[in-house]
Formats: structure tokens, C-alpha cells, sequence
């Protein structure tokens, strides 16, 4: 792994007479928060697949970055010297052949462990990442706080003239009178007692002009409900109409 690129080129050797501060090396703790976060930098780098990960090349790799820092004077976590460990015994154990013993499962993958805790830390980290997006009060969001100065302010009651209030009485009664109201019920029109008033207005023996039948005082309601009355009567046959000629007055007769 380079340790620095200048003008495009990768570097892998540092020059022996650059003095490098040791605050400067605080840069490197930076790119990996950890182990996990460095092993998971090499597979990402690599476009590898998570669960089928090649150890060796992984192995080597990471063994490469710390001898690398050693050679940097960087004084090395105890957790990279465990990952460090931890990865040469799982390399171990794949160049062995598989001796199955009754507390260790069929198939069992030596990987396994470590792939459970990169999915793991690698959800996590997703999840960081996620929140550190979302926006930050004091980073993307501001509070503002705006003091608004005390005044206190002293009101003198009004003074009302008794003719003013005087006045404004006489307005409220002056509304109060435009919501007065009264009811107004309309009469009611009864089909049999229509009928009864037609047959007394009618006799067998002479005629009754069929617009004497009718009160105009009644208005509209009157003329229909006087009319539907004669339709049944006529219905009933108990009064008939008479017309000498087309055109010519219309008479009621009561039949005998």
C-alpha cells in the first residue's frame, strides 16, 4: 500500500531525510477506526465478496500495512496485532486439512467468525453514516434567538360620555328589531273537503258554470286542489260536464 502519491505517482519508500512530526501521523488514524474498518477498506478496494473472502490475499495485505507503519515509528494498536493474529491462525487452519472433532461442526468455515463481525460492523458503520447525513444543529442547522426588548406600556382607561353609551344602546335595539320576525303557516287545502264543497255548489237540476267553481282568492293552491276535486268527482261519477259546442262555456251538472 502507498503511503502517499505525489504528482500521480504512488510512493512506497519514504526518504531518510524527511521528518515526519508525530502529530502528523494522527492522519492515518483517520482512514481506519479500527481493524475491522481496515480489513473492510482492502475488500471494498477490491470489489471482493464479503462472504467468499480470500484470506490469504487479505492476509498479506494487512500484514503489509502494519509492517508499513512500523516502518513509520507509529506505535501500533494492541487490536491491529490481534486482527493480525487472529488472521494468520484462520489462514492456518485453511492450509490444514479438516479433522473433524465432535464439538466442531461438518462444513464448519474458519471465516465464519470473521465474517459475521464484518457484516456486523459493517451495518453499523452504514448506520453511522446515515445519521452523520441527516442535517446537524450547529453543523447544517442554526438555531436564532431573537430577545425581544421589555416595554411596559400603560393604557388610561377611555373616558365614555353617557351620550355615547346612550347611542350605542339605541344601535343594539336598532338590530335587535331587524331579527324579529314572525311565522307564516300556509293553510291547508283538503282534497275530500274540496269535494264536499263542489257537490253543494251543484244540483241535478241546472247547470253551474264550471268557473264558478273556483275562489281566484285562493290563489294557485285553491284552483289546483278545486280542480282535482271535480277530476274525481267526475270520477266517481257523481258530477258531469256539459258543453253545448266546441268553445262554448262549460257547465256542471250533479248526476241524478
Amino acid at each position: 500500500m502507498p503511503f502517499a502519491v505525489v504528482a500521480g505517482e504512488p510512493q512506497y519508500t519514504l526518504p531518510k531525510d524527511l521528518y515526519i512530526p508525530p502529530d502528523a501521523l494522527e492522519v492515518f488514524l483517520d482512514a481506519f477506526e479500527g481493524p475491522l474498518d481496515l480489513l473492510l477498506y482492502l475488500i471494498r478496494r477490491q470489489n471482493l465478496d464479503i462472504l467468499d473472502i480470500p484470506i490469504a490475499e487479505i492476509t498479506v495485505q494487512y500484514i503489509q500495512y502494519i509492517e508499513m507503519m512500523h516502518e513509520l515509528r507509529f506505535e501500533l494498536a494492541a487490536e491491529y496485532l490481534v486482527m493480525a493474529a487472529m488472521l494468520a491462525e484462520i489462514k492456518s487452519r485453511m492450509l490444514l486439512p479438516r479433522v473433524h472433532t465432535e464439538d466442531e461442526e461438518e462444513g464448519e468455515d474458519p471465516r465464519a467468525e470473521l465474517i459475521r463481525r464484518l457484516q456486523e460492523y459493517e451495518r453499523y458503520k452504514q448506520a453511522a453514516e446515515d445519521i452523520h447525513g441527516l442535517p446537524q444543529v450547529g453543523r447544517d442547522v442554526f438555531t436564532v434567538k431573537v430577545e425581544v426588548p421589555h416595554k411596559q406600556l400603560e393604557q388610561k382607561p377611555p373616558e365614555v360620555d353617557l351620550r355615547e353609551v346612550l347611542l350605542a344602546l339605541k344601535d343594539v335595539l336598532h338590530r335587535a328589531d331587524m331579527f324579529s320576525s314572525h311565522q307564516i303557516q300556509r293553510e291547508p287545502l283538503s282534497l275530500r273537503e274540496r269535494m264536499s264543497r263542489v257537490l253543494d255548489q251543484v244540483n241535478s237540476e241546472g247547470f253551474t258554470a264550471f268557473t264558478d267553481l273556483f275562489d281566484l282568492a285562493e290563489g294557485r293552491p285553491g284552483v289546483v286542489v278545486t280542480f282535482m276535486a271535480v277530476l274525481e268527482l267526475i270520477k266517481q261519477q257523481l258530477i258531469e260536464l256539459v258543453q253545448a259546442e266546441s268553445f262554448a262555456p262549460i257547465h256542471v251538472k250533479a248526476r241524478a
